[in-house]
């Protein structure tokens, strides 16, 4: 098979980002530090039908992209995120279903000697299975150990690495030791694309109920402005029309004033005993809606439980 040269090479890889862009609405920009060839064959297997992964050098990314923006203006918001060691996985899926895809396909790794911890390690407390020999090499970091039954027992929680921190020989070697492998590495999705927009994945964390509840949030704040300089709003109107009804039923409890509403209470507040008897049925009907309630469970449980003992209507000796 003949090699094809590397002019003829880089515009294949022009056409085929750009029509990747073209074809595809959406795609991540994932890092790919400490992922190696193999578990990148993996990760392209396991995303087959749902998306496609291309890795390219970043300037030739950026060429690309750059040559496209008369077509898709919108890709302009990618160049400033094409940093590092990073590639891109179109899709037109659901983005939440190929995330699920791409976390589910990180593996775990030992700390090597000079990286830097992605997150922070802790030791817990535990017998290393390690023979007394190896005291000294708990003591040069500072881990309160024990002899334990002839091997090393580590006391207390151990705090080793702190996240961002570059990974020593003596915490590499001795993760090692104690089979700890406490680093997982995969594509790491940096930022989103979708249809001329980039965004932070964490937006994608984001559901229908936590956008219902800021709408609200921002409504009741709007309502409450709006009620303090008096000034009416859609938000604000129902709570001003309730507080001017409250303010006539309260001149109309103290007055001869009265209106169809307000007959009602001006019947009760005449006649205590009524008040009394009202507020005595509303107890005595709490106890019993609830009591309600429980029998109708009780009977449900019992019409599945009769259900399940008929075995489907074959009986025993049939």
């Amino acid at each position: 098979m003949v090699r094809e040269d590397k002019s003829t090479w880089k515009s294949s890889y022009f056409i085929k980002l750009i029509q990747l862009f073209d074809e595809y609405p959406k795609c991540f920009i994932v890092g790919v530090d400490n992922v190696g060839s193999k578990q990148m064959q993996q990760i392209r297997i396991n995303l087959r039908g749902q998306a496609v992964v291309l890795m390219g050098k970043n300037t030739m990314m950026r060429k690309a992209i750059r040559g496209h923006l008369d077509t898709n203006p919108g890709l302009e918001r990618i160049l400033p995120h094409i940093r590092g060691n990073v590639g891109f996985v179109f899709t037109k899926e659901d983005l939440l279903d190929v995330r699920k895809t791409i976390e589910d396909n990180r593996v775990a790794a030992p700390a090597k000697a000079g990286a830097i911890a992605p997150l922070s390690v802790t030791v817990p407390p535990q017998n290393t299975g390690l023979g007394p020999e190896k005291t000294s090499f708990f003591q040069a970091l500072s881990i309160p150990t024990k002899i334990s039954k002839g091997t090393i027992e580590i006391m207390n929680d151990v705090k080793l690495i702190e996240e961002g921190d570059k990974v020593g020989a003596s915490e590499a070697a001795l993760l090692s030791m104690l089979k700890i492998f406490p680093f997982t590495y995969g594509l790491t999705i940096k930022m989103v694309y979708d249809s001329g927009t980039v965004f932070s994945p964490n937006v994608l964390d984001i559901t229908d109920a936590d956008l219902r509840r800021r709408f609200t949030e921002g409504v009741l704040r709007v309502a409450a402005v709006s009620l303090a300089i008096g000034y009416p709003t859609l938000a604000s109107v129902p709570h001003s029309i309730v507080n001017g009804f409250k303010n006539l039923l309260a001149i109309a409890a103290v007055t001869d004033v009265t209106f169809k509403e307000a007959e009602s209470m001006k019947e009760l507040l005449a006649d205590p005993s009524k008040m009394a008897a009202l507020v005595s049925a509303a107890a005595v009907a709490a106890p019993a809606a609830a009591s309600a309630k429980a029998e109708e469970k009780k009977e449900e449980k019992k019409e599945e439980s009769e259900e399940s003992d008929e075995d489907m209507g074959f009986g025993l000796f049939d």
